[in-house]
């Protein structure tokens, strides 16, 4: 499978995690909500009804949630991380200095996370000017809030 700019790199386990999530916000959650909804409604005056309004921000987190697991499972690129050949992809632990301190982290979605290793979006601001780089490099990220760091790319492993 050829990787795009737009794909994203999921484990098994991470997709079928997500597929599952979204089956049950599809299944379950939105008919859980709309009853709730339609309770409230019937309770009366709707502009002074807290339990009909905190069940529609549910209602738009609920859709916001099942758009984003959508748009990720169909740019899923699912399978074992690339092996690493010092060169900074998505799916491998990436080691570098910044502004010298030391951070290792995943280099991957979000929503492979776990508790043992922080995971950096390939979009973020540090993920998309490392991508592509190879261990020694060393460049000037600049952050949203206008402020510059150094980055220099010291590691680049399968764990």
């Amino acid at each position: 499978m050829s990787e795009t700019n737009d794909a994203t790199w999921l484990t098994q386990e991470a997709y079928d995690r997500l597929a599952d999530e979204l089956e049950y916000l599809l299944t379950i959650a939105r008919g859980d909500i709309a009853k709730r909804i339609q309770e409230a409604r019937e309770e009366g005056d709707l502009k002074e009804n807290g339990g009909y309004h905190a069940a529609k921000e549910e209602q738009g987190k609920i859709e916001s949630r099942i758009n984003r697991l959508e748009e990720i499972l169909a740019t899923a690129q699912v399978g074992e991380a690339p092996k690493a050949h010092g060169v900074v992809q998505q799916g491998l632990v990436i080691s570098v200095e910044l502004n010298g301190s030391e951070k290792k982290f995943l280099l991957g979605s979000a929503e492979i996370s776990d508790e043992d290793i922080e995971v950096y979006s390939p979009d973020s601001p540090i993920g998309s000017a490392i991508m592509g780089k190879k261990i020694g490099e060393q460049l000037d990220v600049y952050l949203p809030n206008g402020k510059t760091i150094q980055v220099k790319i010291l590691d680049v492993t399968n764990s």
